[in-house]
Order: C-alpha cells, then structure tokens, then sequence
C-alpha cells in the first residue's frame, strides 16, 4: 500500500467541530505534574552530572496518571547531524526539548542494522529527498554506540525514549533478510538487549515494532496485498511480539498505524498493549485529491501543488475539515474503549507532510494542531500525545514558537486519563 492509498483507505468521518477548555498550566508547575508519572528521584528538577550515570525508573503505560507530551524526532536524530541540520547538537536539540515541555521522544533504534553488524557504518538510502526528516541524499550512519549515547542524554534530562522503526534501506538491503515475525522479535531483541547491557532500558518508554505497519514503504519484507484486517497480520504481530515478550516482558509493545481506520471492528488488536494511530486532517477523503498533492518523495511537484492550494482548499471548507480530523479521532476514542487499550499518537493531526519552504506559512498548521491536541486530550483515552510530526529543530519555522509548543505541552499534561 502506497501513500496515496493510506488516505483514500481512511474512513469517510463525519461530526461537528467541537471545543475545548484549556485547563493547561503554567510551565513552573510541569515537575510537580510528572512527578504523578514517576518516582521523585526520576523527576528531580537537578541535572546531574556530565560523569554521573542516570538513575532511572521504569514505568508501564497503564500506570500513567497524566498524559505525556512526546515527539517523534524518527530517523532524523542520527541521519541529520550535518552543520545546520537539526540533531548536531544532541545537547542542545535536548535541553530545547525539554524547555518546551516535553517528556519523551519516538525514535528509530534500527534493530534490523543492529542485530547484522551493531558497530558497522552503514550507508543508507534516502527515502526522499523533498521532506525534512532525515537525510535527502546518501548518508552513513553507526547506530551503536550512538543510540545508547542518546537515550543516555534523555535519562539524564529525564525525558523517556519511545523505540520504532521505519526499516531504513541501506546500500545492502539488510532489511530484506526479514522472512517471518520471529525474524522481527529477533531483531528487536539484538537492539534491546544492546540498551540493557549500559542499564538503560528503564529509559524507554515503549516498543513500536515498525512504523505504520503494514504500509511497504516500511515494511516492503511483507506480501503483497498484506492488510492490518486479515487472519495473516494478526499471526505476523502475535508472533512477532511473543519473541521479543518473552524476552522482555517488562516492555509495552505495539505496531503504530496510519491506515484501515474503517476496518477496527474486523482487526484483532488483542497482541498489543497499546495503540498507536497516526491521525491527520490531510487524510480526510478528498483534501489531498483537491489539493493535488500526492505524497511525491522526489518531485517538488507535490510542494507546488502545497504552495499553490494547501491553505486556501482548507479555508474555504474549514468547519468541514476540522470535524473530519475531530471525528476521525473519536473514532480512535471508540476503538480504545471497545478493545481497553490505551492510545499514544505521536504523527498527527494537520499536514501528513510540510516544511520551511518559500510562501508555506505556520500559522493555519498550528491552529489545527492545537485542535487536535484539545481533541484528543479530552477523550481521556490518550497516555501519550503529539503536537505535530513537526515538532522538531529542522523545522525551525514551528520549533522557535516555544510558547506555542509550552502552551500545547502543558494542556497534555493537565489533561485526565480515563481507560
């Protein structure tokens, strides 16, 4: 299944716009509030030392009392660390993370390169080169020791890391050796079982076994035809999750989703501890088509066609497209109370994909993503939520609103959880 395909896939959502009370609070009291989520040693507002190991407690996702501000910084945390590209500066891309309010990040630990070589350099292949997340061109990348230098930089600022993967292709193609859901918990259990050795798996928060499963421009291991509704997925993540369960029962695992929204009653979520749907205005029936933007990973054509008809098609029927992206997450809402899972969101609700670029303005993404937020943070069925899959230092454009992002992160976290 193509890009294209995962928007026409999505349901035809229908509700009026709703509203939402902003009971956020003030950036001071954030350490008080999280302190709920974890222990008082976890939360200490004093940074240790630069020599000091982090001290960290692990916490289940069901145990949240609060739900948590996370971002996705996905493949761009090690592929963009060239001068000006976001992530050269670990520390500082970190502590600005964290002034803005936030308590986790979503990455990709490439378990599938570290379970072949965990020391290699590799080169990798880009998956695009119109998008801003990760490297627009070849690069080379060694995923260990780095991943556990970055998880250890988080514990130290008390942020959590939320582990994924987008199966990144290398000049080998190392992810085709994938054949079966064991071969999944195998690697997965190399990346883990790497982290455990430096006492760092406390610090994860999570386990999404590849991003936007089961879309092939993640997963192109996968037969073709292969859909989250179907007797065939639901062995795939059972036995995927069972191996690297058994291994690691202390982790929450899952396999995020964009796609096959209309199909919920008919798949078999029971495998997993939560759900993780990715949720955008843009996927609504008809938005993309009129807009004529269609997911071009190496032809500007597409951000022409942004350029060009972006904001005015969403204006012009705005009432319209905020209910869509309200309904859609209701209908998530609905599906978690239906299954009791709870639910983490971190790509979501304005643009599926933007950036800084000549006459693209901030302002209307922002809007819907707060809407989103509200939206979603009222059900009480989030443990975990978003602002945008923007929410990073290469988009400086939306990263520099520190307010805007304090004002989002508290709202998160005066928000109720109720599974």
């Amino acid at each position: 299944m193509n890009r294209r395909q995962f928007v026409s896939s999505g349901l035809a959502m229908t509700g009026a716009a709703l509203s939402g009370n902003n009971r956020g609070i003030c950036a001071q009291t954030r350490g008080d509030d999280l302190a709920e989520h974890f222990s008082r040693e976890a939360l200490s507002s004093v940074r240790p030392s630069e020599e000091a190991a982090p001290k960290p407690t692990g916490v289940r996702l069901r145990n949240l009392r609060r739900p948590l501000a996370i971002t996705m910084w996905d493949f761009s945390w090690l592929e963009r660390r060239w001068p000006g590209a976001g992530y050269e500066d670990w520390d500082k891309a970190l502590d600005e993370l964290v002034e803005r309010g936030y308590d986790a990040v979503r990455i990709d630990a490439y378990p599938h390169l570290i379970e072949a070589n965990s020391g290699a350099t590799w080169e990798l292949i880009p998956v695009w080169s119109t998008q801003d997340w990760g490297s627009p061109a070849k690069n080379r990348v060694q995923v260990q020791p780095a991943l556990n230098q970055f998880i250890r930089k988080c514990a130290e600022r008390k942020l959590r890391v939320a582990l994924s993967t987008w199966f990144r292709h290398d000049r080998d193609q190392t992810l085709m050796r994938i054949r079966s859901p064991e071969d999944i918990g195998r690697i997965w259990n190399a990346a883990l079982d790497s982290i455990a050795r430096e006492g760092l798996l406390p610090n994860v928060l999570y386990v999404d076994l590849c991003n936007e499963w089961p879309l092939d421009v993640w997963a192109p291991f996968l037969p073709k035809g292969f859909i989250r509704a179907s007797t065939e997925n639901t062995d795939w993540m059972k036995r995927a999750i069972q191996v690297v369960r058994t291994a690691h029962p202390e982790m929450d695992y899952t396999f995020s989703q964009t796609t096959e929204f209309d199909t919920w009653r008919q798949q078999d979520v029971s495998m997993l501890d939560f759900m993780e749907p990715h949720i955008w205005m843009a996927a609504a029936p008809g938005y993309y088509e009129e807009v004529g933007y269609n997911y071009e990973r190496f032809d500007l054509r597409g951000y022409a066609n942004l350029v060009d008809n972006a904001k005015r098609v969403y204006l012009q029927r705005q009432d319209h497209w905020n209910s869509q992206l309200q309904a859609s997450i209701e209908m998530c809402a609905e599906w978690s109370r239906a299954t009791d899972k709870p639910l983490i969101t971190t790509e979501c609700w304005g643009l599926v994909d933007y950036k800084d670029w000549p006459l693209l303005e901030w302002d209307w993404i922002k809007d819907l993503c707060e809407l989103g937020v509200r939206t979603a943070a009222r059900t009480g069925r989030w443990v975990a939520i978003a602002t945008s899959n923007f929410a990073g230092p290469q988009f400086r454009g939306m990263w520099r609103d520190a307010e805007w992002h304090r004002k989002m992160t508290s709202l998160i976290h005066s928000s109720p959880i109720r599974l």
